[in-house]
């Protein structure tokens, strides 16, 4: 179920629904004639277009579907898995699946909804599969090369034509509606039939393609909630409303060395800036990514106070803004950047033994500071890995 797994459905539930989807959809394969190879090859001999026209129809509704919640942040498309594509495999597979195609009349989804409905060609066009796959797993050094070339990686379409989602979505919207008028005068002229165009029906027709177009074109004239979410920010940082609780460095050493587990400190930088160096038991969520439903549930939390931290000042203040947006108010800005605090600590210059006891005492208090942060830094990233379990040899037995 994808992204509703596991934050709305429970994994257990999963498998439950998964279960009566495939009976609903096998149902409706059944009831719009699929488990019958004479309606699925008409799409080849040209007297019958209902597979062209269910899966064109099925595609865009996904498509549009997927724009409308990809506006309104329903749905992480950075989580959504994309089949990479391997050239010479999807040509050669395909023409391989379209001649079976051909001649078995089936695809493997309608072919076991025809072998559930009793249909014994259904039964041998799976069998076939099962061969074919026996076959394709026994033999793959053989054809491996050919499998993996031209490896693509996880092509959009979208992308290669240079254009955006929701423009390419219109085309789409566009090319199915076409491609619907011209299977039907195809369909008409193999079947001797007079193509004639209602009024009624072409109104119909009309406000059918007209509806995803127009709910399209809302989601590229209308600002996504991201968009609304920082014109908001920019609106109160603009008029001075912007003045998150800031926490001084030592401060924030200080508490992490006796009540680390009070505080979620989230570095807002990259990944890349994560890695190259972190203060000692933050996570790293950059700033951009925020507001994603999979990070929420880490910020807008109860029971720890949130500090913030960045690559600038303006980083830390803007994520105290965008967490106080979604709900958490315990938020705390640092108020020195990553480079700073790494500085302050962890690349600490020798002070004065014969300076002042107050200099004296804090270089001291920063130097205890680094070693400490870096042993519970370690000890809490220790929490999250598995126990290592080593087989031993027991004496024993007989004698």
């Amino acid at each position: 179920m994808g992204p509703l797994v596991p934050d709305i459905i429970s994994g257990e539930f999963n498998f439950i629904i998964a279960l009566i989807v495939g009976i609903g959809f096998g149902f409706a394969l059944e009831q719009a004639g699929f488990a019958s190879t004479k309606k699925l090859v008409g799409l080849f001999y040209g007297y019958d277009f209902t597979v062209l026209r269910v899966f064109f129809t099925a595609g865009v509704t996904a498509m549009v579907g997927i724009i409308i919640l990809n506006h309104l942040n329903l749905l992480d498309l950075s989580i959504i898995y994309i089949n990479p594509t391997f050239l010479w495999a999807a040509l050669v597979g395909g023409g391989i699946m379209g001649l079976g195609f051909i001649i078995g009349g089936f695809c493997p989804g309608t072919s076991a909804c025809a072998a559930a409905t009793g249909r014994v060609d259904g039964w041998a066009f799976l069998l076939g599969g099962v061969i074919g796959i026996f076959i394709f797993a026994e033999g793959f050094p053989i054809w491996e090369d050919l499998y993996l070339a031209e490896n693509w990686g996880p092509v959009l379409m979208f992308e290669q034509f240079g254009l955006n989602r929701e423009v390419f979505g219109i085309v789409m919207i566009l090319v199915a509606a076409g491609a619907f008028v011209m299977t039907t005068i195809i369909e008409n002229k193999i079947n001797n039939k007079e193509t004639k165009w209602f009024k009624p029906t072409i109104i119909k027709n009309t406000i059918i393609v007209a509806t995803p177009i127009l709910l399209v074109l809302l989601v590229i004239i209308t600002p996504n909630r991201t968009e609304v979410m920082n014109t908001r920010i920019d609106a109160k940082i603009d008029a001075g409303e912007c003045n998150p609780k800031m926490m001084n460095a030592d401060k924030l050493a200080y508490e992490l060395m006796n009540h680390y587990y009070k505080y979620n400190v989230i570095d807002v930088r990259t990944p890349e800036e994560y890695k190259e160096f972190h203060i000692p038991t933050a996570i790293n969520i950059p700033l951009e990514e925020l507001h994603q439903s999979m990070n929420l549930s880490t910020v807008i939390q109860n029971i720890k106070t949130n500090v913030f931290y960045g690559a600038d000042i303006y980083q830390s203040q803007r994520a105290c803004m965008v967490s106080k947006y979604f709900g958490k108010s315990d938020n705390f800005a640092l108020d020195l950047t990553a480079e700073e605090f790494n500085k302050q600590y962890f690349l600490l210059s020798e002070v004065d033994e014969n300076g002042s006891k107050a200099d004296v005492d804090l270089f001291k208090f920063r130097k205890d500071a680094a070693e400490k942060l870096t042993e519970i830094g370690e000890a809490v990233a220790n929490l999250d890995k598995p126990v290592e379990k080593k087989a031993s040899r027991v004496a024993g037995g007989c004698s």
